[in-house]
Order: C-alpha cells, then sequence, then structure tokens
C-alpha cells in the first residue's frame, strides 16, 4: 500500500506539474503543502497499526483534500468541496463510533486496545455481538470514503471540480486507502463472528455501485466526471472482491495498484485536455486523433487499460475476481458483476470513440459552406435564361458534393502539454506487473495471507 501511495502520487505530481492553476493572492503557496499534507496522512494510515490512529490519518486526509477539491475558488468548486466536507465527515464520524465499539468488544482480552496485529489473531474472547456493529458501522463509515454506493454521491462533484492532479490522488490513493481500511476491519470480524457477515454488506455495495456507475455512465457528457463514475465502478468491483474473500484477494490488491496508475494517468492528460480545448463536455471535444495525437495517443491507450484490455492488469484482476467467485459458490454475484461491467465496457468505449475518432467539426461545416457559396453562381445564371432547375426540399449537401472542395489543412499538435515520462512509466507498469511472478506474485500472495488472518 506505500507503493501505491508513492506511485500514484509521482505519477499525478510529475504528470501535472505546472498544470494546476494557482489562485493568486493569500493561496499561492497552499497547493504544495496540502498535496504533502495529503501524502504524509495517507503513510500513515497505512504504516499504523492501530487502528485508531488508522482512522485519525484518513479523517486528516478530509481536512487537506477539502481545500484542494476548492482550490479553484469558484462556486461549483466550493460547492463541491462543502458536499466532500459534510459527507466525508458523517463517513468518518460512523468509522470513529465503529472503532470505539470494537475497543470495547476488546476489553475481553484483558487489556482493551486497538492495535490490529492484536485484534486479527484468531481465537481472542471479544463480545461477538459489539464485533458485529462496531464492524458494520466502521465499514458503512470507511465506504462512504470508498466511494461506494449510495454513500457515493460526493464523489463526481469533487473530482470534476478539483485540479487534476488531485483528481488523481484521490481517486488513485484516497479511495484505495479507504477500501485497505476496509480490508483491515474485516479481518478483524472475520476472526470472530465469521466472513458471512460483512460479506454481505460489502457484496450489497459492490453491485450497488456496479449498477449505479453503469446507470450514469449511459449518458455521461463530461469526461471528467466520466472518469469519476469509472472510479466508483472499480471500487465496485474491488468491493465484490473482497466479499469474494482470500480466494480473490492477491487480485483485489493488484486492482488497487492497476486502477490507481491508470487513473492517475487519465486524471492527469484529462487536465491537460480541459486546459488546451476551455471545455470538459464531450460533445465539444472532438476528433481528438486528428487535431491533437499527442494527447489523444496516451487517452486512447489508458482508456483501453482502464476499460479492462489485455495486457493491463486491470483484466487480469477483474477476470480472477470473477473465477474466484464462481469457484467459491457466489456465481450469482460474479455473474450480476459481470453483466454490469460489460455495460459499463459499451458506455466507456462509446464515449471515448466519440472523443478521439472522426473527422474535425470545422472541416464538415466548412465544406458545406464552400458548396453553398459555389452554388450561387449557378442560380444566377438560372436567373438570367429564366430556366430554374427543380430544387427537392430536403436536398442536403453530401459527401460527394463536397469532394472537390479545397479544405485548409489541418495542423496536428504532437504535443503532449506536459511531460510524458510519467504517463509512459505508469502505463507500461501497468501492462507489465501481472506477468511478474517474483518479487510482485510472492508479494500479493503473502499480503492475502495475512489479511486472511494467517500471520
Amino acid at each position: 500500500m506505500l507503493t501505491v501511495v508513492g506511485a500514484v502520487g509521482l505519477v499525478s505530481t510529475w504528470g501535472g506539474f505546472g498544470h494546476a492553476t494557482a489562485v493568486p493572492g493569500r493561496f499561492t503557496g497552499s497547493y504544495d503543502a496540502l498535496i504533502s499534507i495529503f501524502l504524509a496522512a495517507m503513510s500513515l494510515a497505512v504504516l499504523a497499526d492501530n487502528i485508531g490512529l488508522m482512522w485519525a490519518a484518513v479523517e486528516a486526509t478530509t481536512i487537506a483534500t477539502a481545500f484542494l477539491v476548492g482550490h479553484h475558488r469558484t462556486p461549483r468548486s466550493l460547492e463541491a468541496a462543502w458536499k466532500y466536507v459534510i459527507l466525508g465527515s458523517v463517513g468518518v464520524a460512523i468509522a470513529l463510533l465503529g472503532i470505539v465499539l470494537i475497543y470495547a468488544a476488546s476489553r475481553g482480552t484483558g487489556e482493551a486496545t486497538l492495535s490490529w496485529l492484536v485484534l486479527s489473531r484468531a481465537g481472542l474472547p471479544l463480545d461477538p455481538a459489539l464485533m458485529r456493529a462496531g464492524g458494520a458501522l466502521a465499514v458503512l463509515g470507511f465506504a462512504t470514503k470508498a466511494g461506494l454506493a449510495p454513500m457515493h454521491s460526493w464523489l463526481p462533484d469533487a473530482h470534476s471540480q478539483a485540479p487534476a492532479p488531485v483528481s488523481g490522488l484521490m481517486s488513485g490513493v484516497l479511495l484505495a486507502v479507504a477500501l485497505y481500511a476496509i480490508l483491515r476491519i474485516q479481518t478483524i470480524t472475520d476472526a470472530v463472528i465469521g466472513p458471512d457477515f460483512l460479506r454481505i454488506m460489502l457484496s450489497v455495495g459492490g453491485l450497488l455501485s456496479l449498477f449505479v456507475a453503469a446507470a450514469l455512465l449511459i449518458r455521461q457528457r463530461d469526461f471528467k466526471r466520466m472518469l469519476a463514475y469509472s472510479s466508483i465502478e472499480h471500487m465496485g468491483m474491488m468491493a465484490v472482491g473482497a466479499a469474494i474473500g482470500a480466494a480473490a484477494l492477491p487480485a483485489v490488491l493488484l486492482y488497487v495498484l492497476g486502477h490507481g496508475l491508470t487513473k492517475a494517468t487519465l486524471f492527469v492528460i484529462s487536465g491537460r485536455i480541459l486546459e488546451v480545448e476551455g471545455t470538459p463536455k464531450i460533445d465539444d471535444v472532438r476528433a481528438l486523433l486528428v487535431r491533437r495525437p499527442g494527447l489523444a495517443v496516451p487517452w486512447l491507450i489508458a482508456m483501453a487499460a482502464l476499460i479492462g484490455f489485455p495486457p493491463f492488469s486491470i483484466f487480469f484482476s477483474e477476470v480472477s475476481i470473477i473465477v474466484a467467485g464462481y469457484s467459491t459458490g457466489m456465481g450469482l454475484v460474479a455473474g450480476i458483476a459481470l453483466v454490469l461491467l460489460l455495460v459499463i465496457f459499451a458506455s466507456l468505449t462509446r464515449l471515448t470513440v466519440a472523443m478521439t475518432i472522426g473527422a474535425p467539426a470545422g472541416t464538415v461545416a466548412a465544406a458545406a459552406s464552400a458548396a453553398a457559396a459555389a452554388a450561387v453562381p449557378a442560380v444566377s445564371a438560372a436567373a438570367l435564361t429564366g430556366v430554374f432547375p427543380r430544387v427537392d426540399a430536403d436536398a442536403s449537401v453530401t459527401l460527394a458534393d463536397t469532394e472537390s472542395i479545397p479544405e485548409e489543412p489541418i495542423v496536428p499538435d504532437r504535443s503532449g502539454h506536459g511531460p510524458m515520462l510519467p504517463l509512459i512509466l505508469a502505463l507500461g507498469t501497468t501492462a507489465v506487473v501481472a506477468f511478474i511472478a517474483e518479487p510482485v506474485g510472492t508479494l500479493l500472495t503473502r499480503a492475502a495471507e495475512v489479511l486472511g488472518g494467517i500471520q
């Protein structure tokens, strides 16, 4: 997890260097400081053994990211920041109540503790009723920070209004660390009350997140919000993997890394597209592959990774989770997830093609105008001779009519509008990491064993 925080942080900050608009005046120096606080808090959350300290670190990110979401100080960004603060604070408050109940349950061990290494040991005399209530509340609270439905409503606004590097950090790090907290709580509760209780919660939350993402991506019109809803989708799939249990945990952990690097790359590129195009509307961003290949090519590759094309790691993670679901008796959950993934696949593919493939709109408009202008002399000549050709009411200029019309050549913009090396490294890593058995495969397997209670 510390590797995920560092890698996503590197891609987002390096790739977004110079593209986070500084607000003049007293806010000029706040951006870098807040980013540093955010990364420090996330690092503390994954390193802390005490789950109370882990909660405090996650709460610290709410404070830092609230100011980062509202960095541009526009009405919409400030509204998104307030929504994030309110819903995020409610979520972490619920999680705190759950952690307090887990602490109360630990009194049966002789010494109350919040040490994860102690609480995750099998056979401890923890109060099952308190653990059931505490585990449910803690998972529900951290699920709000992870963007799982139905507690997801802050996420699309926050991701779409924040500077692009901040959106990458929130999607690739903040959501992942919240999921990490859920996995820690799951390890504790499974050792006391068994896996069935949280399995139901995580399955419902995961499938509901996939459904919400599928429903809202079908007619999405904003490419940054498109990426935000994609984050809800992927967190939902990770929650399904966590519900399946030990058989899917290595795939979930690989998923965390692949999603973080891919989403950081896409948000960085989306910030560059927004900067040069001046709009986040998909309908207003067309034919990028012709006009701006320097941005369109990495965007297409990163979208292929996000959608789940091989050889990128998200493909192997999703396939492994679905196969694990069928092999462990959760075939119905895996089947529903697969259907929703196919809907999301089609929606994201359609939106990506709309942005990148095709001829620039200006070319067709110029051709039609030239054809109309060329028709004027013919009408004038007809007026002199007194012979007027019949014109159909539904006549229109076709592509064949405009083939002979000279068009101004389009000079493609091949600039990446920023450093490309971090994006290449991120996409390259997601393309090869699933094939590295040592040390990646061993590390993921061992981490899954620890989460499964095998110390």
